[in-house]
């Protein structure tokens, strides 16, 4: 068999090729390959460099790679956080032509982090904590859409950060599958497999000397089961309200917003003596925030960062002398947002010199910025303005900073 890559793109073929796919690719030389730093995978992965883009290889059997790849475009049709599937190549042979495993072929998700390299240095139990909400709230949107992961775990999962808190992609999907609707004993055997994972991963860092001495790795395994049901039910629970009271129906819904849910569609009921309503939402995957920054700005984020993000977009357009919501005569958002973007975002994210912004993508140097701004106002007891604050975390607050933003030596 000749060799065959199946892309998602066509200019990716050409590219492709110019890799070596005659080796396996434990023994792919060095100036092919990217030095970032690698979770444990139960197949061989490495990062490489194909023109200007670095992906991620992974050598695995025809059937499950040819699987994954179409699991992972699905995933990214129905906008699912998960890294995005290239290409599978099959047909390999080596010198002497004997047949070689086929790869399956990611792109890597710049400034994400595997959970190894985020616990070489001692993470702080709040830390924790911010990663296990990124894993419920991941886990949650894959079972609204009717994806059974069958292996949820740390290994499994890349970490970025959002505005404070860390964003969830899942990285392997070998295992999974798509129905149209969840049993809740599939929900439980995925929850279950979650804490048993992330409980064996906690104790082999604890075995490592890695893990914080006041983290329990059983309590943190089984705090994931909590976080997501709690989210779960909120997000799926039927509400039974008073005759009349609507605006409970609107505050249930902006609360679901908050958590950076969209509610598709909505059920109302009301009773037969007319005295309650029962309201059952339909909610449909997370990103409230990020599609209404990208409506208005183009800007794509994450969900935290866009919240954070939309905050300043509107206490800006709230000064602006076009503005006044409502007036068909005046500015529209959508203009005003692009000003914003020109003649705020841009400039202030181009202050911060490239060499000192680490990992960091254009949304969150400026929640950054604006946090700092923020701090620096709380200790003046006054607005030090976005110009200051620019200028003080440039020279003080960067420099120091620069290590741990950067990605840490390959293991």
């Amino acid at each position: 068999m000749s060799l065959q890559i199946n892309a998602t793109n066509p200019e990716h073929p050409a590219l492709l090729l110019e890799l070596p796919w005659h080796l396996p690719l434990e023994e792919w030389p060095p100036e092919h390959l990217v030095p970032l730093p690698r979770g444990i995978s139960r197949h061989v992965v490495r990062y490489a460099r194909a023109g200007e883009e670095v992906v991620a290889v992974k050598e695995l059997a025809r059937r499950p790679a040819l699987r994954e790849y179409e699991l992972l475009r699905d995933l990214d049709r129905l906008g699912i956080p998960a890294v995005d599937a290239l290409a599978v190549v099959t047909g390999r042979t080596d010198a002497d032509g004997d047949p070689l495993e086929p790869v399956l072929i990611t792109r890597h998700l710049g400034g994400s982090m595997p959970y190894r390299s985020m616990f070489e240095t001692t993470m702080r139990p709040a830390t924790m904590h911010r990663l296990m909400d990124a894993l419920a709230v991941l886990l949650v949107r894959l079972h609204l859409t009717g994806f059974a992961w069958g292996d949820c775990s740390l290994s499994n999962t890349l970490f970025r950060r959002d505005a404070g808190a860390y964003a969830a992609y899942l990285v392997d999907a070998e295992t999974g599958e798509l129905h149209p609707r969840l049993s809740d004993g599939q929900r439980d055997y995925d929850l279950d497999l979650a804490r048993v994972n992330i409980s064996g991963e906690l104790l082999d860092l604890e075995a490592s000397g890695a893990l914080h001495p006041s983290v329990d790795p059983i309590e943190f395994g089984t705090e994931i089961c909590a976080r997501y049901r709690s989210l779960w039910q909120e997000l799926t629970r039927t509400s039974v309200y008073p005759a009349g009271k609507y605006h409970y129906i609107e505050r249930r819904i902006r609360r679901l917003n908050d958590l950076g849910f969209d509610v598709a569609e909505m059920q109302i009921e009301h009773s037969s003596n007319g005295d309650t309503v029962t309201f059952v939402p339909k909610v449909v995957d997370a990103g409230h925030h990020q599609r209404q920054l990208l409506r208005l700005t183009g800007l794509d984020t994450e969900e935290n960062q866009a919240r954070r993000l939309l905050n300043d977009l509107e206490s800006w357009m709230a000064t602006q002398d076009d503005y006044a919501p409502g007036d068909p005569l005046t500015a529209r958002p959508e203009v005003l947002a692009h000003r914003w973007v020109r003649e705020v975002f841009r400039p202030t994210v181009r202050a911060v010199p490239p060499d000192l912004r680490g990992a960091m993508d254009p949304a969150e140097i400026y929640h950054q910025l604006l946090e700092h701004r923020w701090y620096l106002s709380e200790r003046a007891q006054h607005d030090i303005g976005l110009d200051t604050a620019v200028k003080d975390y440039v020279e003080n607050i960067l420099p120091r900073a620069r290590k741990s933003m950067e990605a840490p030596p390959p293991e």
